[in-house]
């Protein structure tokens, strides 16, 4: 892509997706994986309808945790029978309207959930396949943001499924079929990715016998991926022997899909593929300090920085802006919001810059745009431009509005509880 180009073209700021680097991705990302797995794309990551119909066509189904996501998996094509319903707050609202949609299968995180959910398909008179999200009791070591494993609101404890397994086999239109286990989040190393999948594993195989025959075994994900800066995607040689090892051990009978093993991942097959192009708006000194102001801030990427949830954002000089022997200078790097915290990188060396010139974040087709605080200041959302290499398939821009309520989220009864919601 050349995207000197396209901002000409386009403007600033812009996100850029490419196609081809979502392929190349996912074929990375399935070549280190069981062959016979299934692999869920989460749309939390990136849900633009591009970027997910290219992953639906690739064999990803659809994990989604609102009913923003169920549209946005239905308008990217994806077929009902396809997504999971995720998270740990699924309102009766959020159920309703994906059953009313055709989606069948969802992720319960504890009885209430599980009877929420019962009685809402009762009441659509159909029938649900769910997974149980577990907590494992055993935390795994060189996890970043650890999901589960410890004091979590994501699952049920194991030792609290082992110890009342009669609230957890559903019963009526809900059929438990399998397990989600989610362990940790951005893991790039080789180990900490096979021991989660080990402590999920066993977590599983010690479960089995209390829950009955499990048609599925999701293990979650958790494959890391740069973010924000300049970087290659991880690559795992021996992680598919390892996993294979595992599964082995753990849980006979899966290599014929009894159960059948599933992974899921958003970060490592959409965040290579997207650069937010900015420009450069000012560039001052302030008590001896160089500023650089660009016109894109945490409005627009890494909104949860503000959570001191992410490393330093870095934009760099487009290529074709790289002259040898530009000097460096300490540099704080901000975005144009009213407020200190609309920093993307503070006291660093950073090449001398002046106003006008283009500037790229590469690696954030996850957890970009719709990851940030799109609403504050009301800033315009920065066009996204969907290219296949060097061929633009699609121009749009996301618009937030108000619209005159009340809308499907309205108070009402909860059918399992009795009471309001």
């Amino acid at each position: 892509m050349n995207l000197t180009a396209i901002a000409e073209q386009y403007g600033t700021p812009a996100y850029v997706y490419d196609l081809a680097a979502i392929r190349a991705a996912h074929a990375d990302l399935t070549a280190m994986l069981p062959a016979s797995a299934k692999l869920y794309y989460s749309l939390k990551a990136n849900p633009h309808p591009l970027v997910v119909e290219q992953l639906y066509r690739l064999g990803c189904h659809a994990e989604v945790s609102s009913a923003g996501e169920i549209d946005a998996a239905l308008a990217a094509g994806v077929h009902a029978e396809h997504i999971l319903l995720t998270a740990p707050g699924k309102s009766t609202a959020t159920v309703r309207h994906a059953l009313r949609h055709g989606i069948r299968r969802f992720s319960l995180d504890s009885p209430v959930d599980l009877r929420r959910v019962a009685a809402l398909a009762e009441q659509a008179g159909t029938d649900v396949r769910c997974l149980l999200r577990v907590n494992a009791d055993q935390p795994v070591a060189g996890l970043g943001l650890t999901m589960t494993g410890a004091p979590s609101a994501f699952g049920a404890d194991a030792s609290w499924i082992e110890a009342d397994p009669a609230q957890f086999r559903g019963g009526g239109r809900v059929r438990i079929e399998g397990l989600h286990l989610y362990m940790g989040t951005n893991i790039t190393d080789e180990d900490a990715l096979v021991a989660q999948f080990d402590t999920a594993a066993a977590t599983a195989e010690r479960l089995r016998p209390v829950l009955g025959e499990l048609i599925e075994v999701d293990l979650g994900g958790g494959f890391g991926a740069p973010y924000a800066h300049e970087g290659s995607r991880a690559l795992w040689p021996s992680l598919r022997p390892r996993i294979e090892q595992v599964l082995d051990r753990r849980l006979a009978g899966w290599r014929d899909a009894h159960p059948a093993v599933a992974f899921e991942s958003g970060r490592y097959l959409a965040g290579s593929s997207g650069s937010l192009l900015c420009g450069v708006v000012d560039v001052k000194s302030s008590k001896g300090k160089t500023f650089v102001v660009l016109d894109t801030g945490i409005n627009h990427l890494g909104g949860m920085a503000g959570l001191r949830r992410l490393p330093p954002l870095r934009p760099a000089l487009v290529a074709a802006d790289r002259p040898s022997g530009r000097p460096q200078v300490r540099t704080t790097v901000v975005g144009p919001l009213c407020t200190p915290l609309d920093t993307f990188l503070r006291e660093a060396d950073f090449p001398e810059v002046r106003p006008g010139e283009l500037l790229v974040v590469p690696n954030v087709g996850a957890y970009g745009l719709t990851a940030s605080l799109l609403g504050f200041l009301g800033h315009p959302t920065p066009v996204e431009i969907v290219c296949d290499g060097d061929t633009v398939r699609d121009v749009s821009h996301l618009v937030l509005g108000r619209v005159p309520g009340p809308h499907d989220t309205a108070v009402r009864t909860d059918p399992a509880l009795g009471s309001l919601v």
